[in-house]
């Protein structure tokens, strides 16, 4: 059975810099709903348009393709006395973007110094031109009640 609109594909991968070095492996594989849902990105989910088990694939990504261009303004200073008590540097933490706590982000803390921490609330991987590869490992066809359960579980 090909990648088509409505199957629910499994697939293995890694991605890189543009220099081949490895920046990120999942422990998992990923599984997501094929048909532009938006759960994976636009161009990875073209090349796997029609692809079948066991195909593999590498693609390229510009930074505004994956995910974004480093924002500056997404960096932050924080007193310790506002953050979690075991506040570490690598640690995540929830953050709004506007005062109404809409825009929730997670910044993850970069430094300490003193009685503040640097936060920055870009992905780790924003500004980086990305190569991502992979194996298709599995393809289903989704019923209904799975689409409609996949879409519903991301609100």
């Amino acid at each position: 059975m090909p990648v088509t609109k409505n199957s629910i594909v499994t697939v293995d991968y890694q991605i890189f810099d543009t220099k081949g070095n490895l920046l990120y492996e999942e422990d998992e594989p990923i599984v997501y709903l094929h048909g532009d849902y938006g759960q994976i990105f636009k161009a990875i989910e073209e090349a796997l348009d029609g692809k079948a088990v066991d195909d593999t694939f590498t693609v390229n990504l510009a930074s505004d393709e994956a995910f974004g261009e480093y924002d500056p303004e997404l960096v932050v200073t924080e007193a310790l006395s506002e953050l979690p008590a075991e506040v570490s540097i690598g640690m995540e933490v929830d953050g709004y973007l506007d005062e109404d706590g809409e825009d929730v982000v997670i910044y993850t803390v970069t430094a300490i110094e003193g009685d503040h921490a640097t936060l920055d609330g870009n992905h780790p991987l924003a500004g980086k031109d990305l190569v991502f590869k992979g194996k298709i490992l599995d393809i289903e066809a989704a019923t209904e009640e799975e689409i409609e359960e996949i879409l519903n579980s991301n609100d």
